[in-house]
């Protein structure tokens, strides 16, 4: 068992590292600096297979241990950045306007490289590691690419975790929980048909923008008078435009939003409502809507084992008081989801500390939590496969 002082050491060169990466944010699948960058460091530690270009700009790179035989498991840190301007006023601030890391993916993929480090070097373990480092987890469903891609089965990966930081929680401490943790993710469009004419002849029109509105309406519905309270529901408009002069009614409206569920029931409610709810407002009114509606991810689900996998090994580095697995079910949504459908597997919270929430423009990951990600995946990684220590 290893104290979260024995990667302490690391921390100075990760910080260094993480600060590089938030000064250099990319987004979506164009990480090609971030990759490189990466896979340089892979390298730089003696890790000899390293496969590039999965999903585009993905990387996975495998740890032998030498304590013998056994299976692989899969670590995977998100890469990709977010299209916000930031506000940090830090001195490590993005140098790229428009763009920031706002989810502290900067932070996940130092510390899997710190973690990298430290295994490539101690090979205290039985079977092999997977370091899965993925692209666009923010707009992309990166994860989602990597399974399609094969990365479970072309690197005999046989359970998957992941860690992401938990602003407005204490630095050195961890959340998880068995089963449901974060909700599905779906998103929407909907054309909204009138007729356009002039805004001094409204009745000579079919005016989409009254219709939008009594749409709006008729959707929250669905939530506060069609489902039960105590179940999970969200369905919100996020975007909305039509019209481009203050004379003319428009013939269109477009809007479109995002569904947030925690059951397949709900999911299959909110789809079919959303189509019958914006169609019927819309013909009762004398236009038309067309709706196209996306599945995106799944619900994320751990897998008991491996959750208590989790739990202990991030028990052995800072005491079981210090994690909580009674996390409360959220309504974010994560594409590591698709990685646990593929493999059993886990996810896991690092406290942040009172920093801004993620998202946010003056958001930054606190490096004071580095060595704290990096034992963990180290503890997880020799609780799972083994170690001459344990």
């Amino acid at each position: 068992m290893h104290a979260v002082e024995n990667f302490s050491d690391l921390q100075r060169e990760v910080t260094e590292w993480r600060r590089y990466l938030h000064q250099n944010p990319e987004v979506g699948y164009q990480l090609h600096n971030t990759a490189r960058f990466v896979a340089e460091k892979l390298g730089s530690f003696g890790i000899n297979r390293i496969e590039t270009g999965i999903a585009e700009t993905g990387i996975v790179a495998i740890i032998h241990g030498e304590g013998g035989d056994g299976p692989t498991i899969g670590l995977r840190a998100d890469m990709d950045a977010l299209p916000i301007l930031e506000k940090s006023n830090k001195p490590w601030s993005s140098q790229i306007p428009g763009k920031m890391h706002g989810c502290g993916h900067d932070g996940h993929t130092a510390m899997l490289l710190g973690a990298a480090k430290y295994l490539a070097n101690t090979r205290n373990f039985k079977g092999s590691v997977a370091l899965i480092f993925q692209p666009a987890e923010e707009d992309g469903r990166g994860g989602e690419r990597m399974v399609q891609e094969g990365i479970m089965d072309r690197f005999g990966i046989s359970q998957v975790f992941g860690l992401h930081n938990e602003p407005g929680t204490d630095v050195g401490t961890f959340t998880t929980c068995d089963g449901l943790m974060m909700a599905s993710l779906d998103e929407f469009d909907i054309v909204v048909e009138g007729t356009g004419g002039h805004a001094a002849d409204p009745h000579t029109c079919i005016d989409p923008i009254i219709i939008a509105g009594q749409i709006i309406g008729g959707l929250q519905t669905l939530v506060s008078r069609n489902i039960d309270p105590l179940k999970s529901l969200v369905i919100t408009i996020t975007k909305l435009r039509g019209g481009e002069a203050y004379n003319i009614i428009p013939g269109y409206v477009e809007m479109a939003g995002t569904v947030r569920s925690l059951s397949p029931d709900l999911r299959d409610f909110a789809e079919r409502q959303i189509r019958a709810t914006s169609q019927g407002i819309a013909r009762a009114f004398g236009g038309d809507a067309e709706i196209k509606y996306r599945r995106l991810e799944p619900a994320t689900f751990n897998s008991t084992n491996e959750t208590n996998l989790a739990i202990k090994a991030a028990s052995r580095l800072v005491g079981s008081a210090a994690v909580n697995d009674k996390f409360p079910k959220v309504m974010g949504s994560e594409d590591f989801a698709y990685m646990l459908e593929a493999r059993p597997g886990a996810y896991m919270w690092l406290g942040n500390g009172p920093t801004e929430a993620v998202h946010h423009p003056a958001y930054d990951f606190n490096d004071e939590a580095i060595p704290y990600g990096i034992g963990y995946w180290v503890h997880l990684v020799e609780t799972l496969l083994g170690s001459k220590d344990t």
